[in-house]
């Protein structure tokens, strides 16, 4: 073997839940969790900002292949803002850009303030984002001071808290749906108050079903062996709990391996009902082998997980595979 080719342990499939670090890009923690993770393959199911810290879904091997499913759940943040004061990139990390006085506002203002920015709203993107426009990211444009249109999107606030409130700073925590910047929200609520605001602390508490609590710290991460951090990986199954599931018998493994069709009437007909159009396809101990879409009497298979039908083999990888981003 090659000295720059490791073996992949095959039962490295599954979704690894790290509490970001403040200081640190999501991409740098793929790369690290890959690297202990023997090279294999490496995403993420939604990027956060370097200084945010929280909950992110590291997606190792097959689960790369779940990134948009699981991107497109809700997002639960906390997070702190100072009235008062603009910067260029939003939050605290940037050049302040103007000062403001605060006025005086009391606890049911700020209630009130919160409340009107719940609901369906059209937000505008940062100019700090990996959002492209023409084909490039508007942080670029950024950094070279240059002023680009930026578009806007459709976002849903389910809820937005105050947690404490002592001028300049608030508190809050917020549900909202993927793509809302809390960046831009933190904005636009000091827009309201006519002073300006950014954020200065935020931390994602849960991205869909996974919770901060579920997840390890970064350093703890790194120093576990392969065995303990294949031993700490979420199964494709449980990452893919809110969808209904399907039994296969073991012999309709093979064709469904190969991509083909499978007959409706397999496993449970209470499950493979009328409307049921989407499901991931399991084994009989609950291990998820695919998603499949209905196509009249068929089973479609959209994404097959290899991994699932490899019991005890490995492959070899090289050590300059490219991680996988995941949003």
């Amino acid at each position: 073997m090659s000295p720059r080719a490791r073996r992949i342990d095959a039962r490295m499939h599954g979704v690894l839940l790290v509490d970001k670090p403040a200081g640190h890009t999501s991409h740098d923690v793929v790369a690290r969790v890959r690297r202990a993770a023997g090279f294999v393959r490496c995403g993420h199911a939604g990027t956060l900002d370097p200084m945010a810290t929280g909950v992110l879904p590291v997606l190792l091997g097959d689960a790369t292949r779940l990134s948009d499913c699981l991107m497109n759940h809700d997002k639960t943040y906390a997070f702190s803002l100072r009235f008062g004061q603009t910067t260029d990139t939003q939050d605290a990390e940037g050049r302040v850009l103007e000062e403001r006085p605060v006025p005086e506002l009391s606890g049911d203002r700020i209630r009130q303030l919160l409340a009107g920015f719940t609901g369906a709203q059209r937000q505008q993107v940062p100019m700090f984002s990996a959002v492209k426009v023409d084909g490039r990211p508007l942080h670029r444009a950024a950094r070279r001071g240059q002023d680009v249109a930026r578009p806007e999107r459709e976002v849903m606030i389910f809820s937005l808290e105050l947690v404490s409130w002592e001028s300049p700073v608030l508190s809050a925590v917020v549900r909202c749906s993927k793509g809302t910047y809390v960046r831009q929200l933190a904005h636009d609520l000091g827009e309201a108050v006519g002073c300006g605001a950014h954020v200065t602390a935020l931390r994602r508490v849960r991205s869909g079903a996974f919770d901060v609590t579920r997840a390890l710290p970064l350093t703890d991460v790194l120093a576990l062996d392969e065995d303990r951090l294949s031993a700490a990986l979420l199964p494709l199954r449980e990452a893919l709990a809110d969808w209904p599931a399907v039994v296969i018998p073991p012999e309709q493994e093979r064709p469904l391996r190969d991509g083909q069709d499978l007959p409706v009437s397999i496993g449970d007909a209470t499950i493979a009902g009328d409307d049921l159009r989407a499901v991931v396809l399991v084994d009989g101990s609950g291990r998820a082998l695919a998603l499949a879409e209905r196509r009249d009497d068929r089973w479609h298979p959209t994404r097959v997980f290899p991994g699932s039908f490899e019991k005890t083999t490995c492959i070899s990888a090289s050590f300059h595979q490219n991680p996988v981003s995941g949003g």
